[in-house]
């Protein structure tokens, strides 16, 4: 008879190891398995049906008003192709800036499976302006080109820079003006909101964003990102967008059920405003170490830092991080919610070791 009690798994890891890589490398905030444990004894309806995403929606609707529409999903590529689709026609396209997440780091997902034609704009810091926009926002009406009818910013960006609430009304202003739809692609909104002091809402719907891509995993989920939609009005059909672009959970009671616990309370600012303190802490110390340079404006949870690239390397045994630009040296450090002042404090002194072996 086979023992149904029994498990094989072991750990296969050593939880002593921390690296700076992501804060998707961090493990599940114990609130939020505890959360998992509680939706998971008896049965539920499966793909959505269920008790816990029935409640989700007002849980959003409290942090983003009264016809926010909240969709869960698998990850957060699949968040934004399929926010993205839901924006724009067939011959649409979407403005966003170069370095953006979309057009850098999701293997072409918004051309292969959205159809989405990117047209990116170098920017300095990260952050599209309404300036900036308009080098791409052209050519309406013109059938040779692919029409840009949708705006993707990132918040906070992907080079660790914040949007204030009054930028993000400007470029959704402009864009509006245009005939144009504005993403946001927040999987690190919490972090945005910590280091802003604003709720959620403030520099989203309150300034005239249309949808966006909730992120859950780099602040402490186990998996899981929402489509929330902001503008029922022009945002529409995200249920089948959602199935056709095969991010329909079954068992969605347990993606719903995280982002319960992370957003009832004040979990989702404790999580991220302690991941933005542990990335000042860590810009602090190195700032005042000989030959290491702080890059870039430290405002969310990560620092980029130019050092000697053998000193990276020699780094990089011990504690994973990446490099951003490999033709520089750039480096990327990134705090999660579970990182230690112990963890700053040793990798500091890693660094003061390996610089002085210059």
């Amino acid at each position: 008879m086979t023992d149904l009690t029994r498990t094989d798994a072991v750990r296969r890891h050593d939880p002593a190891v921390r690296g700076f890589a992501s804060d998707n490398y961090a493990g599940v905030h114990p609130e939020i398995l505890a959360a998992i444990a509680l939706a998971n004894d008896g049965h539920q309806i499966a793909y959505g049906e269920d008790d816990y995403t029935a409640h989700l929606q007002d849980v959003f609707r409290r942090h983003f008003g009264d016809k926010a529409e909240a969709y869960p999903v698998f990850n957060g590529t699949g968040a934004n192709v399929v926010a993205l689709q839901a924006l724009l026609p067939r011959w649409g396209a979407v403005v966003a800036a170069e370095s953006a997440h979309i057009n850098v780091d999701e293997g072409g997902a918004p051309e292969k499976m959205g159809g989405i034609k990117l047209l990116t704009v170098p920017t300095p810091d990260g952050k599209l302006t309404p300036e900036l926009l308009d080098k791409q926002a052209w050519g309406f009406g013109d059938e040779h080109r692919a029409q840009p009818l949708a705006v993707s910013i990132t918040q906070s960006t992907e080079l660790g820079t914040l949007y204030t609430a009054d930028e993000i009304r400007a470029i959704t202003e402009h864009a509006h003006q245009l005939g144009m739809l504005v993403h946001v692609d927040g999987s690190r909104l919490a972090n945005a909101a910590a280091a802003l002091g604003l709720p959620l809402r403030a520099f989203t719907t309150d300034v005239g964003v249309d949808v966006l891509s909730f992120g859950g995993t780099k602040n402490g989920l186990l998996l899981g990102e929402v489509v929330v939609v902001l503008n029922p009005e022009r945002v529409r059909n995200i249920k089948f967008l959602r199935k056709t672009s095969m991010q329909l959970a079954s068992k969605m009671r347990f993606l719903s059920v995280q982002f319960e616990a992370l957003l009832s309370g004040d979990l989702y600012l404790r999580n991220a405003g302690h991941a933005n303190a542990m990335a000042s802490r860590l810009e602090a110390a190195v700032r005042g170490i000989d030959g290491v340079e702080i890059v870039r404006p430290v405002q969310a949870n990560a620092v980029f830092a130019i050092l000697p690239r053998e000193v990276s390397e020699r780094l990089q045994k011990h504690y994973r991080f990446y490099f951003w630009n490999e033709h520089t040296g750039e480096v990327r450090w990134m705090c999660s919610y579970d990182t230690t002042e112990a963890d700053i404090d040793g990798f500091v002194a890693a660094i003061v070791e390996e610089m002085g072996r210059v």
